[in-house]
């Protein structure tokens, strides 16, 4: 029966992150720092939300898009927030950013158009991208801070474009982009009939000035993927948002509607908390992020790792070129002689090989030990 699987799924593999994780998870003594995943647990207010929408037996459907109240606080949120301005009916509360990027892709896409993409990226687009029968293009963005700048995507653009993806700040690298940046590139898209998909998940978490979005400029070239996962700490909640011009939400709310009829309706309740009550929330993350940043980038660049200083995220994507090996098999020796897993930069796209993926979403001592096992693998092991 297996050759009656579609065959692009059958082709697809799971996230290099977790097949990487996965294979190292059940080593003894082994300090992971592989993983985007908060360390903070969600914030009180918040999760008393939670808690009284069961004991209110909150425990229904909602509306398709999400609660009338979840979608105006959003709006608001990023109207507050990033000078955008949205309503009710251009807003979508999904199972979490990957869902709403799921039905952006999904309504977007068709047979034998290409998206652009920036490398070394996320490793969440590709597969949804390559199901829709769409084409994957990818912009080497190595030699330019990993930012994906106008003049890197002009020479890609052709009459089968049909989409840009722009993560920022990025997840590997934890780079963001500028607000000149964002100028140059609607600059550049203003005149062509081509959809932007900005996730913009970790706009919160920017370290220096303020995020700024492209849907400021394009709105309505623009889908812009947000959510509460990383400002708040609500991963396991699964509370996403999609913004885009009501012409094309009323296109992907059927999308959403026939995968998952709504998003859950107690984590909704919590959202609204979050949104509410919880508009500064991040800020206390953020500066702790902050300070395990400088903390791992300065013993990174003390190891002699050549490595881009973040503005964003949690991750650092230092160059492991000087040991002469895969990343898989630099992340895979790492963990055998040395008792620490990072992602091979291979997950993220074959831009990414050459480089290993670091998450400082950890406490400063399990940074520190993993950090100093990782110094003692360098002073055997670097050529």
């Amino acid at each position: 029966m297996e050759h009656l699987i579609h065959p692009r799924i059958k082709n697809i593999e799971i996230s290099g992150i977790r097949k990487f994780f996965n294979m190292v998870a059940d080593r003894p003594n082994l300090i992971s720092l592989t993983i985007g995943q908060p360390d903070f647990p969600t914030p009180e207010h918040v999760k008393e939300a939670g808690k009284q929408a069961i004991s209110d037996n909150f425990t229904v459907y909602t509306h398709n898009a999400g609660l009338l109240e979840v979608r105006q606080a959003a709006c608001r949120f990023v109207n507050e927030k990033y000078g955008l301005h949205y309503n009710e009916n251009e807003v979508i509360v999904t199972i979490g950013a990957s869902q709403a990027i799921d039905i952006a892709f999904r309504t977007i896409l068709e047979e034998g158009v290409e998206v652009i993409l920036p490398g070394p990226v996320y490793p969440g687009y590709e597969p949804i991208i390559r199901m829709c029968g769409a084409k994957p293009v990818y912009v080497d963005t190595r030699h330019n801070q990993f930012r994906l700048s106008a003049d890197l995507i002009k020479p890609y653009i052709n009459e089968r474009t049909r989409c840009i993806v722009l993560p920022y700040p990025s997840n590997p690298t934890g780079v963001t982009l500028a607000q000149q940046d964002l100028l140059e590139l609607a600059e550049l898209l203003k005149d062509h009939p081509i959809w932007i998909l900005s996730d913009e998940i970790y706009s919160e978490l920017v370290y220096s000035g303020k995020h700024a979005s492209i849907a400021k400029w394009l709105r309505n070239q623009t889908i812009v993927i947000n959510g509460l996962s990383k400002s708040h700490s609500m991963t396991g909640w699964r509370v996403g948002f999609v913004f885009a011009p009501e012409f094309l939400t009323k296109h992907l709310i059927k999308v959403h509607q026939y995968s998952v009829s709504c998003a859950s309706s107690i984590s909704q309740k919590a959202a609204l908390a979050a949104l509410t009550a919880g508009k500064e929330d991040a800020n206390d993350m953020r500066k702790l992020y902050e300070q395990r940043m400088e903390y791992a980038y300065s013993r990174l660049v003390d190891m002699g790792f050549q490595v881009e200083k973040p503005t964003g995220a949690f991750y650092l994507f230092p160059s492991i070129e000087p040991f002469h090996t895969s990343s898989f098999e630099f992340a895979l020796d790492l963990v055998d002689k040395a008792g620490v897993a990072v992602v091979p930069g291979s997950a993220f796209s074959a831009y990414g090989e050459g480089y290993v993926r670091l998450s400082y979403a950890y406490s400063l001592e399990t940074l520190a030990e993993g950090l100093n096992r990782i110094e003692q693998y360098v002073q055997k092991h670097k050529r």
